[in-house]
């Protein structure tokens, strides 16, 4: 199943993007001026679901809400089907990283949003591998890892841009990017 925005929000967003103002940081971290003023996407495989999503989800310093609610959809808790807001920031760093390995490829996401309920059963049934205050639970956090791309390469993107944490799980195959404070593991 493809989600998308639909085209008129599109290409709204594109028809008035050269005239948004380039604004300065995001978050924690600084896109470069020119890539505040393009169009920023993302595209994204749903592992557990085998959805994908392929869209603009901003312009400049204009998010789309459209995109941001089929953004909200698609990383859902994908055991309870519970739908969280995730932070715009993720998206950015997301798309920042992309950006900084020089790629286009859709990342295979292992885990979005996660409700309080089916973090604390995953915390009693996968021996510790689970925070209690995981910041998926506030749509802070994501597990993805990008094909074509080695796993540590990915991580090092990701550390490069100090967005926030950035988790390196070689067994699992996956790395762990969020938004809270900038750390390591």
């Amino acid at each position: 199943m493809t989600l998308s925005p639909p085209q008129h929000a599109r290409r709204r967003l594109l028809r008035h993007g050269a005239g948004l103002a380039t604004a300065a940081a995001v978050g924690s971290f600084s896109l470069p001026s020119r890539a505040r003023a393009a169009p920023r996407a993302l595209g994204l495989v749903h592992t557990h679901t085998r959805e994908t999503i392929d869209l603009v989800y901003a312009v400049g310093d204009e998010y789309d809400p459209v995109a941001l609610g089929s953004l909200n959809r698609f990383l859902r808790d994908h055991y309870s089907g519970q739908v969280g807001r995730i932070d715009p920031q993720l998206h950015d760093l997301l798309h920042a990283v992309r950006r900084a390995l020089g790629t286009d490829r859709a990342y295979e996401v292992i885990s979005g949003y996660r409700a309080p309920a089916t973090n604390a059963h995953l915390k009693a049934t996968r021996g510790g591998g689970v925070a209690t205050r995981s910041l998926h639970m506030d749509g802070r956090a994501i597990d993805v890892r990008l094909p074509g791309v080695p796993l540590a390469e990915l991580r090092d993107a990701a550390l490069s841009l100090k967005g926030g944490g950035v988790g390196y799980y070689p067994r699992d195959q996956f790395v762990h990017i969020d938004t809270g404070r900038v750390r390591h593991w």
